[in-house]
């Protein structure tokens, strides 16, 4: 994906050249200024490319640009995977270094490095404690500081980091010490809550949750409103001519749910990938609708990175009945597995409190994802065969599946060994059938979409052909019973 294109639809924050179009950042989260002036350490998450980042850089500027406090954003990205303490805590010291160098405040900058060969800061325990200690002392204003991507820390490095920034704000009203008076740890899950339970033993758990007991609120970024969706776009008519009507944005709205990377990459794909920059062509449903289709079918950079997580023990567990349409968690199911799989963005719950994937091109890109290795087990079926007069032949190709099943059930399922479909035993039919459609439409200018009814022990698959829908109701009930029984 070409990013400096995509950069044209600037998801948030603040307009880094004329040609890009942007949303302003802090409004998406009204409360940020209540944690800064009121003082208090706070924890913010929210999935990736959701607009952390650029909020903070806004969050950043605004902050120095007044005349209460200073900030600087700190970056923790490179300690990913990096548990032995030392090399960690050396690390988060290069990264406030470099924080400070490239702050736009002359006091920070002038300070960078130059804390390095104090007393102490050789110490794994004490290094973040006493740069930041003396940071503060050296400024005219209260610091603010924002450790960006702090769920990279884990394990002893983790407790580590926590336990100086917990020191550090119990002694920064005591005589000749100082810390930043408001501390912001950003990151994409909640670490309170999806770390101590799931890595650690119950005396860390213990000391992790000691360690966060400083903390006020847990916050995070809402997705775009339909509104913030049609306001962004039309800087871009306003800038090109071209228009998206109405419908168009109604369906990127149904598509996106206002996810801003999902939002932004609706826009490049139709623009630069189905009309080639041609904005003399007005932007209609039909064009949002195939630039969907294009982005789960291809699952690149934001897509793939999260479609990984299906593959994560505690993840299946909670998507298991999502698929199979059952929502009856398993036992072992935690409430920290549920949030986790919500901070991840994976899911969100309705109305009705019941897990659905958070958005159509999520559930579209999970089910292709899973179903992907599915489908080189079935022949491939002539083109044609499937569309006379112009309309789809839905009951043909069931019933060309489930010949298929009964003669060739008991193979396909030894080949299932290591596949991802039988991890979510509960809906591996599902996932079969859906394979079989997609392998069956190829060369077709068919479009298949998975839909789960939560709760009602089905799932819905819709295919689309000239305009026309073709719905079809698959129960799941005792699939992995038919399944075993294939075997």
């Amino acid at each position: 994906m070409n990013t400096q294109s995509i950069k044209k639809f600037n998801i948030v924050g603040p307009c880094v050249a004329s040609k890009h179009y942007m949303l302003p950042a802090l409004p998406r989260q009204p409360k940020i200024d209540d944690m800064i002036n009121g003082e208090y350490y706070f924890v913010f998450h929210a999935p990736r490319q959701s607009g952390k980042t650029t909020f903070f850089d806004a969050l950043t500027n605004k902050t120095n640009s007044n005349n209460s406090f200073y900030a600087i954003n700190c970056s923790l990205a490179t300690l990913q995977n990096v548990t032995d303490e030392n090399i960690a805590m050396s690390r988060v010291i290069s990264q406030l270094n470099i924080a400070m160098r490239s702050s736009q405040v002359k006091s920070i900058k002038r300070k960078a490095y130059s804390f390095n060969s104090l007393p102490g800061m050789d110490a794994p325990d004490s290094k973040v404690l006493i740069i930041l200690n003396h940071l503060c002392l050296a400024l005219d204003r209260d610091l603010v500081v924002i450790f960006d991507e702090v769920d990279c820390l884990s394990g002893p490095a983790l407790l580590t980091f926590l336990s100086q920034i917990r020191d550090g704000y119990n002694l920064r009203h005591r005589p000749n010490n100082k810390f930043p008076s408001s501390l912001a740890l950003v990151g994409r899950s909640n670490i309170i809550k999806n770390f101590t339970s799931q890595n650690y033993s119950e005396e860390q758990s213990d000391a992790l949750a000691s360690s966060f007991n400083i903390l006020a609120d847990s916050m995070t970024l809402a997705n775009f409103t339909h509104s913030e969706i049609k306001t962004l776009y039309h800087q871009h008519t306003e800038a090109t001519g071209q228009v998206f009507e109405d419908e168009a944005i109604e369906r990127v709205w149904y598509w996106s749910e206002g996810q801003p990377w999902l939002v932004n990459a609706l826009a490049w794909q139709v623009i630069e990938k189905e009309l080639e920059n041609d904005y003399s062509v007005a932007i209609s449903e039909q064009l949002i609708d195939q630039a969907a289709d294009g982005l789960f079918k291809r699952q690149d950079a934001h897509l793939g990175t999260l479609l990984t997580r299906l593959k994560e023990p505690r993840v299946i567990k909670v998507m298991q009945p999502v698929f199979a349409g059952t929502q009856s968690l398993a036992s072992s199911v935690t409430d920290d597995d549920v949030q986790y799989c919500k901070d991840l963005g994976l899911v969100v719950s309705d109305d009705l409190e019941q897990l659905r994937p958070a958005n159509p091109i999520y559930r579209q890109a999970m089910a292709r994802y899973i179903s992907i290795d599915l489908q080189k087990i079935f022949p491939v079926i002539p083109q044609g065969m499937w569309i006379k007069d112009d309309r789809l032949l839905v009951n043909k190709l069931l019933d060309e599946y489930r010949l298929i099943w009964q003669e060739y059930s008991a193979s396909l399922a030894k080949q299932f060994k290591d596949n991802l479909a039988v991890k979510y035993d509960e809906a591996t039919h599902v996932f079969m059938l859906y394979a079989f459609l997609l392998r069956s439409s190829t060369g077709h200018n068919i479009r298949w979409e998975m839909k789960y009814a939560e709760g009602r022990g089905s799932v819905d698959i819709c295919g689309i052909y000239n305009g026309v829908e073709y719905p079809i109701e698959v129960k799941v009930k005792n699939a992995h019973g038919a399944f075993e029984k294939a075997k």
